[in-house]
């Protein structure tokens, strides 16, 4: 059977899945918890919110399922999980493409992946066209040891301070990696008190969890103590959620400052993107006589005939 939307009649199916999940968006998952739990679910019914579910079935009791989603604001759809009971990892191939499907529906640019180096979905992924950006690892800063009280070196980011965090992006980021690295809602995020921005966290809270993504220049001073006060006095209505702190490859130069402090980190990741646009030789109607206008305005220009060569962009 080919792949299809997940209808109502399908979600008693879901319990089977629970503990299957193949995480692919490490943000949504730590922050929300489970996808397939009953209360994240009710999200993927939002007519609002771009949320496509899709299940795979083939000969047997073999099942797949799937998920991807797009953010309000971002050019790129984010692949979130896919579950597999009794499938082999080559067969999910085609669900891989359904999902993909719905990106170009959506008009995304670029799908995103992030899995683990050794997952046995890397080279589904590759077939399917993704190729690796970047790497990361997931710190965990729950149990890091806190001083009762820490200088206040961060504020709440606002709407005046957005073109100095994207230009600190355009500075650390990798250009391959700023398609699909978004920033574009500072007011999320907490900033240095500083004159120069040097550095910016991008704060993400669910009810499972609090996940941060830093952009921290090299430049910057005190860098573990900036992160302790960070810790102490900025993290609003915590709840005794673990806190997860993103570093991406181009910022791997604060990891020893991380293993100073004593979090502990998850495995080493891949960022996987598939392109979704591509350059294509279209047809363009110009008018009969426009190029001899250019020497003589004089000249009239009559009914329209085409020439070829121009490109436009188009959804592959």
């Amino acid at each position: 059977m080919s792949s299809r939307p997940l209808e109502l009649f399908d979600l008693p199916k879901l319990t089977h899945f629970r503990n299957e999940i193949i995480s692919l968006d490490c943000a949504q998952i730590l922050t929300c918890g489970n996808p397939l739990r009953a209360v994240n679910f009710l999200a993927h019914l939002n007519p609002t919110r771009r949320i496509y579910t899709a299940i795979h079935e083939s000969e047997g009791d073999d099942e797949l399922l799937g998920s991807i989603r797009q953010q309000d604001g971002e050019n790129f759809a984010r692949l979130t999980y896919l579950a597999t009971i009794g499938v082999a990892e080559p067969d999910v191939l085609p669900l891989i493409e359904h999902l993909i499907k719905q990106a170009k529906h959506w008009r995304a640019y670029q799908v995103v992946a992030e899995i683990e180096e050794d997952s046995p979905l890397f080279q589904p992924l590759r077939q399917s066209g993704f190729s690796v950006y970047g790497r990361q690892r997931i710190w965990d800063l729950s149990d890091v040891a806190l001083p009762d009280e820490s200088p206040s070196y961060w504020r709440r980011a606002k709407d005046l301070d957005r073109i100095s965090v994207q230009s600190l992006q355009r500075q650390l980021v990798p250009p391959l990696l700023q398609q699909v690295e978004s920033f574009d809602d500072p007011k999320r995020g907490l900033i240095c008190k500083n004159e120069e921005l040097l550095a910016y966290v991008d704060a993400l809270y669910g009810a499972r969890g609090i996940f941060l993504r830093p952009l921290i220049h090299p430049n910057a001073d005190i860098v573990k103590e900036k992160l302790i006060g960070l810790l102490v006095r900025n993290i609003a209505n915590r709840r005794q959620r673990p806190i997860y702190f993103c570093v991406r490859s181009y910022q791997a130069w604060v990891e020893p400052i991380l293993e100073e402090m004593e979090a502990s980190v998850g495995p080493r990741m891949v960022v996987m993107v598939k392109h979704l646009i591509n350059t294509q030789r279209v047809e363009k109607s110009v008018p009969i006589g426009a190029d001899a206008a250019w020497a003589n305005p004089a000249a009239p220009i009559q009914s329209s005939s085409k020439i070829e060569g121009k490109e436009s962009l188009s959804i592959d």
